[in-house]
């Protein structure tokens, strides 16, 4: 499929959805879904360096993602360390830096030394930043930029407060807003996600179960975005 790489945008975010309906259509266990989904993530990945998408941001898990049954959570987290372990080498060959953003602290430690360590030997890397959104909330995040930059005024005043100046007390401070958002599974919300940095955002959302959603799903809707026009409230063709 040809792309005009001239209008492909540069930060994708997606909302990951559908894993565990596509499990259950199957008469299979949800942690199945889960598995099957980090296929999708991997090629979607490795799409995204290759056409030239410069940050990738994947909603993996939500703060209200804690509710769900403790056995299924316990078993998200040892699917996430088996995967880092299994893609880091991808990483470091394919100059993908890997980064995340959320309370990580709520983690368990053992999964909060492995993101640290593959954050670690990918930060030199340049070509993909690769950035995981777990235990992730978009209120809490602004409700943490806020209490930031409450403790930083009473050392020093603020002069003018910007949307600049506001973002920088963000968990993603260091990453350009999403041009797109893709939310797989036909679900029509942002689930509290990135709710700051979506004002402008092009959103495509798909039928597609997220297992399902691969290469050439992915490439439909970077091809999609390619025929849109950004106005950012200009009018057409201004």
């Amino acid at each position: 499929m040809e792309l005009e790489k001239t209008k492909l945008p540069r930060h994708v975010a997606i909302i990951m959805d559908g894993n565990g309906r596509w499990a259950e259509q199957r008469n299979l266990d949800r942690i199945e879904g889960h598995i099957a989904g980090t296929e999708s993530v991997r090629d979607v990945v490795t799409c995204s360096r290759e056409v030239g998408v410069s940050y990738l941001t994947l909603y993996a898990f939500s703060k209200e993602n804690w509710s769900r049954p403790k056995e299924e959570v316990n078993k998200l987290w040892g699917l996430l360390q088996i995967f880092l372990q299994s893609e880091l080498e991808l990483m470091q060959e394919k100059d993908i830096r890997f980064n995340t953003i959320g309370a990580i602290k709520d983690l368990p430690k053992k999964a909060q030394r492995m993101l640290a360590n593959v954050m670690d030997k990918t930060k030199s890397n340049r070509s993909l930043m690769l950035t995981l959104a777990l235990s992730y909330s978009g209120r809490q995040e602004i409700l943490h930029a806020i209490a930031g930059l409450v403790e930083d005024m009473k050392k020093k005043p603020i002069k003018r407060l910007t949307e600049k100046v506001f973002t920088r007390y963000l968990y993603t401070s260091k990453i350009p807003d999403p041009d797109l958002l893709i939310r797989t599974s036909g679900e029509m919300r942002l689930s509290n996600f990135l709710l700051w940095q979506m004002a402008y955002t092009e959103i495509l959302v798909t039928d597609t179960l997220w297992p399902d959603f691969r290469r050439d799903s992915y490439l439909k809707a970077l091809q999609e975005y390619t025929h849109r026009e950004r106005r950012f409230g200009a009018l057409r063709g201004r």
